[in-house]
């Protein structure tokens, strides 16, 4: 058969066309996948700025990690440098990873060989600088690496953990002490905390001195009852190894707590005499300005009634001060809300409906109300004891959107500080007196600038111009916000939609839903956010999310109506907002995929055995299969225990659903998830395989929960992408 030149050319393109397809490559965007995983649309941040105790100065490790340099706030100038190992005498080493200044600035802390334990946990060699001379020592004698240490508020000791005791350095004498010594894994922990507080809580140290620096508290973890769980590790070697921890699941046993306070001097051990249940938590201690009050901060097992005491630590008589009940549950984060500020407290609450901040007495009783409104408040960032100010963020404008408010405790109006809308975020120095501000919008990256406590901008930090002209190169296509109503047919869902740089409104698109809709999250913001499912535009498939009810900014009814049935309403709005898509005039109604990691794994699989076939094509990653897999203090909090809630955790689970699934699934997990664990993969696919339910599976080996490192982001990526090509 002849071929003339045109043909030939026609041909060679097709060739290329289904290369690039396959390599994940193709530029129809003016951008690929790589780009987006390799940072071209990443977002430019600024260098943490580590507040000195005053507040008018902070810390930064230069850009070797070389040396721990003092700025001023209020001119960005280097005023002092703390620490060099160019300089410093007896120092061994070139570099550090981190750093921590004692109060007084006399003593600086460096760490290096960091080795990560959990999400956020880690151990590491220590050394101490001496500023004044200029010296430099190891933290500790003892041949283990150290963990959470804290400096003393006078600044002349550091007490920190190693292998699950806790130890004291006092460096006026040059001394190390062992202050516990029960501490042994698998059973006893001190200062530190256990998998399920550090991942559930957001706290490793639990482990504060008093103000006059003579007492040390503590959180005495016994989790000799905890059960263990372990997974095999591979590691390319020819015996595998297996990692063992203890991991309390819904219903069984979790470590029995109680806080403790050391007296330095005596060198005794009180146990605080604290109400609380044998099963309950203590998330939360630290001191008041008096040393008479130590508050610790409980949470019973159900979470629905938190109880913070002031304790005598001498005298071990505990006090109740403010108790909050409810119907639901306590949300944890808000116990970092409470601030002591002279003779009052505040404390965030959503007694009215929504999330605000209240002002209490030290005695417990309620002074005012702070803030108001059908709006949430979203953060209590800093509070001023001297000018009787408080700093907070707020979704009042939209559940879309966050603004940053100063306020007066005792008059006036709250001033809003973030000049342009969309999504603000801010970071302050001690007593509120400088803060960074980061503002961007769904079409603009990140401006970061400093400002004084008044709102006052100093200067600019980043701009991300960089980015912009990136942006505008390639053509990224913008979302474009829709509200569509949500399965109960009353409540309106907020959402956004995706189109292909060449969208032709004629033509019927496939449409993936990209989702998570756990409890308090949002993926529906005006912020810039570029991801992976932009990758998805090339294909000519239309990206969209939607928020439903359980999601964060809209109210305690809107977030809490998931309690005790996780995974009905979720899935009964992305149903709902599924078959919205397919009415719009550009949608292909029998083309529409579903997307989601760790809780949006789950919905993942909930949706599509729930949505009578609405989905064609799915992929979870990291999925819960069964509420009774996970932790106690996240599943319980929001479904109580089986034993509880049987029907609760019967319906939300994709293992008594599986035989319902309807759609093509591409399920995918780590072998190494500490967090949902690979057993939830296991089961789901043993429940599969007994209803006769074709699927796919992809594990990646020895990889945790976020399955990152080395080219894992990017070859997952392009097997999602290549999956909903072929499914779709």
């Amino acid at each position: 058969m002849k071929i003339n030149r045109s043909q030939l050319f026609v041909v060679a393109a097709s060739i290329l066309f289904l290369l690039q397809a396959v390599s994940g490559t193709i530029r129809a965007q003016g951008y690929t996948l790589r780009d987006i995983t390799g940072g071209k649309f990443s977002e430019r941040g600024v260098e943490a700025m580590v507040s000195s105790h005053d507040g008018s100065h902070y810390y930064q490790a230069d850009a070797e990690r070389t040396a721990v340099v003092k700025y001023a706030y209020a001119t960005g100038e280097a005023v002092d440098t703390l620490f060099d190992t160019r300089t410093a005498r007896n120092c061994t080493f070139d570099s550090f990873q981190g750093f921590l200044v004692s109060p007084d600035e006399n003593r600086v802390l460096v760490y290096r060989e960091r080795e990560q334990i959990y999400r956020r946990s880690f151990r590491a060699d220590y050394f101490y600088h001496d500023v004044r001379r200029n010296m430099v020592r190891r933290l500790s004698d003892q041949p283990a690496k150290q963990m959470v240490p804290v400096f003393s508020p006078d600044s002349r000791m550091v007490a920190y953990v190693i292998d699950n005791n806790i130890y004291l350095t006092k460096f006026d004498f040059d001394t190390e002490s062992q202050v516990t010594s029960d501490g042994l894994s698998g059973s006893v922990i001190n200062g530190s905390t256990d998998w399920v507080y550090e991942e559930e809580f957001a706290v490793t140290r639990l482990m504060e001195f008093s103000p006059d620096s003579k007492l040390l508290a503590f959180v005495r973890f016994d989790e000799a009852t905890v059960k263990e769980f372990s997974f095999q590790t591979y590691e390319e070697q020819l015996y595998p190894g297996f990692r063992r921890f203890k991991y309390p699941k819904p219903g069984e046993a979790n470590a029995i707590v109680e806080c403790r306070v050391f007296d330095i001097a005596s060198r005794t051990t009180r146990t605080m005499e604290v109400p609380l249940d044998a099963d309950g938590y203590i998330p939360r201690i630290t001191f008041t300005a008096n040393v008479e009050q130590l508050a610790v901060m409980t949470l019973n097992r159900n979470q629905n009634r938190f109880d913070m005491y002031f304790v005598n630590p001498r005298t071990t008589v505990a006090r109740l001060i403010l108790r909050e009940e409810s119907n639901t549950y306590i949300e944890p984060e808000w116990l970092n809300s409470i601030r002591f500020m002279g003779e009052s407290f505040t404390w965030v609450s959503e007694r009215d409906g929504y999330s605000h901040i209240y002002l209490y007495e030290l005695n417990g009783t309620l002074q005012k109300q702070l803030t108001q409104g059908n709006y949430d408040v979203t953060a209590l960032l800093a509070v001023d004891a001297a000018s009787q100010h408080i700093w907070y963020q707020a979704a009042d404008e939209t559940p879309l959107r966050r603004n940053i408010y100063r306020l007066h405790i005792t008059r006036g109006e709250p001033q809003k500080l973030s000049p342009q809308p969309g999504y603000n975020s801010a970071t302050f120095s001690e007593q509120g007196r400088y803060f960074v501000l980061r503002h961007s919008d769904a079409c603009t990256p990140a401006v970061i600038a400093l400002y004084d406590g008044t709102g006052k901008q100093l200067r600019l930090l980043e701009d991300n111009g960089s980015l912009r002209s990136a942006l505008a190169a390639s053509h990224l296509p913008q979302p474009e916000f829709i509200t569509l109503p949500a399965a109960d047919g009353t409540t309106q869902l907020n959402g956004w939609i995706l189109k292909p740089a060449d969208f032709n409104p004629a033509k019927k698109h496939p449409v993936v839903m990209v989702q998570y809709s756990g409890p308090n999250s949002q993926q529906v913001q005006d912020r810039f956010n570029v991801s992976w499912y932009h990758a998805l535009l090339s294909e000519g498939i239309i990206v969209a999310a939607v928020d439903g009810r359980g999601t964060a900014a809209r109210g305690a009814v809107f977030r809490k109506g998931t309690y005790l049935r996780l995974g009905m309403q979720e899935s009964d709005d992305q149903i709902a907002a599924a078959r919205y898509l397919a009415t719009l005039p550009y949608v292909d109604g029998n083309r529409i995929g579903i997307w989601g990691w760790s809780y949006g794994g789950y919905n993942v699989l909930m949706s599509m055995s729930r949505g009578d076939g609405i989905f064609k094509a799915g992929v979870a990653i990291a999925p819960v299969t069964d509420w009774r897999f996970y932790d106690t203090v996240y599943t319980e909090r929001f479904m109580r225990t089986p034993g509880q809630n049987h029907e609760g955790y019967m319906q939300g689970s994709p293992l008594e659903l599986a035989s319902q699934l309807q759609g093509r699934l591409l399920l995918i997990h780590g072998t190494a998830d500490d967090n949902v664990h690979l057993q939830n993969a296991i089961e789901y696919s043993r429940a599969l395989i007994r209803a006769n339910k074709h699927f796919e599976m992809f594990y990646f080996p020895d990889y945790d929960h976020s399955i990152v490192g080395d080219n894992a982001r990017e070859y997952l990526y392009e097997k999602v992408i290549h999956f909903f090509r072929e499914r779709l």
